[in-house]
């Protein structure tokens, strides 16, 4: 028998890639059992502490979801339709849409929310704002089937919402969002993935196979008691003001709901609103700006960064002031079992035109509930207050006496009004210092007075509650000014003088 002389780097490579096959055929199955069933268990133990649990599904491996969604007959079907549409062959059209599936479905880490991202919300928010909760509403939450899939419906403010809601719903459930394409940046995406989001593209009318794959899984997703937060808005309020609703991820969610079936899906609205907005600047320069005009408000980094630093030396001096207060406010829930049954309504028999016209009532509906839901903060009432005669400068004690009777007018209509400490006069103090430290309302002496060029930014925060204001007056809102204003000063003063 021959001697074969082998090379020892060879015996070495060889001999690495065999304990490599060894350690995960014999111990690898055993390390990954043993770190999938403490998982389970704390799994197990996170849902005793949740009143709306994590359901199995969030919890499946994502390429389990994928491959799903890839099976789903309507999925296969719409690849088909395009196929032969487009003439191009089958399975290239099948590989573009398992793409757009591996775009859309998230990877959810419960450790990620838990541990990582719903800690980071907590401190962010709380760095900020001082965050209060408003009406909680906490017996008509109580009563909601625990077998139902909630979707809390909120107003977008802010990119701060995504956090601030994450923050205050850690203790009741992981939340599901739609995010838009500016989170699709390296790393970012991934955290973003591992909290459960997934992501939508603003402007896919045209692509139905696409729309057919996110569709199918935001449906899977709801049947499946994932809860949700959407923003039917399907933007940031560039004016301040409730934008009218969307109802692309509606329509998924129940466009084919039996009301007979397992599951009732339950919308929760959701009011939102902060004594500042991080974005309010670059929101209003966006929407004052003419069409085919640049915003005039551009992002600078030596802006910023002499922003960070002011703020640094201002914490150092004890002269660094929150951004006031932030809010969250729940409203009354709304089932769909008893919307259909009350209506006499059944989406699946429904001709598209039909069903069209029958998602813009719901979302009408929601979206006057969230608009019920949102809460009078300081900063607001002190806006609306200042433009209802903006060209007269108010003494201290006007501007007080006014936003006294403007919250008992609120109240009196069921408007949630936070009042800090319980002190009107501080409630006072803090919209008037919020305003006047960012130098957006004048003082002379003993008065105030919106400043000219800040009046859009003052107008921005009144219309936070500008629906509220409408409600209390009866008086539609009418244009005044070219600009990103569109809150009538004399619907305002009709609301304020009607306290008098």
């Amino acid at each position: 028998m021959g001697t074969i002389s082998l090379p020892i780097w060879f015996v070495v490579i060889a001999a690495i890639l065999a304990a490599i096959g060894l350690t995960d055929r014999l111990l690898m199955p055993g390390v990954r059992w043993f770190f999938r069933r403490r998982a389970n268990k704390a799994i197990e133990l996170l849902n005793t502490k949740l009143s709306l649990k994590i359901q199995p599904f969030k919890l499946t491996k994502r390429q389990g979801l994928i491959d799903a969604l890839m099976f789903d007959p309507e999925v296969i079907k719409a690849v088909e339709d395009e196929a032969e549409e487009s003439g191009t062959p089958r399975q290239v059209v099948l590989d573009k849409a398992r793409d757009y599936a591996n775009e859309v479905v998230p990877a959810f880490s419960h450790y990620t929310y838990f541990r990582i991202g719903t800690r980071l919300a907590r401190k962010l928010s709380q760095m900020l704002y001082r965050v209060r909760l408003g009406n909680s509403n906490d017996d008509a939450l109580a009563g909601i089937d625990p077998n139902s899939t909630v979707v809390f419906v909120m107003n977008h403010r802010s990119n701060m919402d995504y956090v601030l809601v994450t923050y205050m719903a850690a203790t009741s459930s992981a939340l599901s969002y739609a995010v838009g394409e500016w989170a699709r940046v390296w790393a970012l995406q991934s955290l973003i993935r591992a909290m459960g989001a997934y992501f939508v593209r603003r402007y896919s009318t045209g692509n139905a196979l696409y729309r057919k794959v996110l569709a199918r899984y935001v449906h899977m997703s709801t049947m499946a008691g994932v809860t949700q937060a959407v923003f039917p808005e399907g933007g940031l309020s560039k004016d301040g003001k409730l934008k009218p609703p969307k109802f692309g991820l509606l329509s998924y969610m129940i466009g084919g709901f039996d009301p007979k079936g397992e599951r009732d899906v339950v919308f929760v609205p959701v009011g939102l609103n902060y004594d500042r907005v991080l974005e309010d600047r670059v929101l209003t320069s966006s929407a004052s700006a003419k069409e085919g005009e640049k915003p005039r408000f551009k992002f600078n980094p030596g802006v910023l960064m002499g922003f960070l630093g002011r703020s640094i030396v201002q914490a150092f001096k004890g002269k660094w002031f929150r951004y006031g207060y932030a809010c969250v406010s729940f409203g009354k829930p709304v089932s769909m079992r008893q919307y259909l049954a009350k209506n006499k309504l059944d989406f699946r028999s429904m001709k598209p035109k039909k069903l069209h016209s029958e998602m813009e009532k719901l979302g009408g509906q929601l979206m006057d509930e969230v608009g019920r839901a949102v809460p009078a903060l300081p900063t607001s009432l002190v806006a609306s207050v200042l433009l209802s005669d903006e060209m007269k400068p108010m003494s201290f004690f006007e501007v007080k006496t006014k936003v006294f009777n403007l919250i008992n007018q609120f109240e009196e209509a069921g408007v949630y009004v936070h009042v800090p400490r319980d002190d009107h006069d501080y409630l006072v103090e803090v919209g008037l210092r919020m305003l006047t430290l960012r130098h957006l309302v004048l003082v002379a002496g003993d008065s105030y007075r919106v400043s000219p060029k800040e009046r859009d930014l003052v107008a921005y925060y009144a219309n936070g509650i500008a629906h509220q204001m409408k409600r209390i007056s009866g008086v539609e809102k009418t244009p005044v000014s070219d600009g990103v204003a569109k809150t009538s000063p004399g619907s305002i003063k009709q609301a304020v003088a009607q306290s008098k």
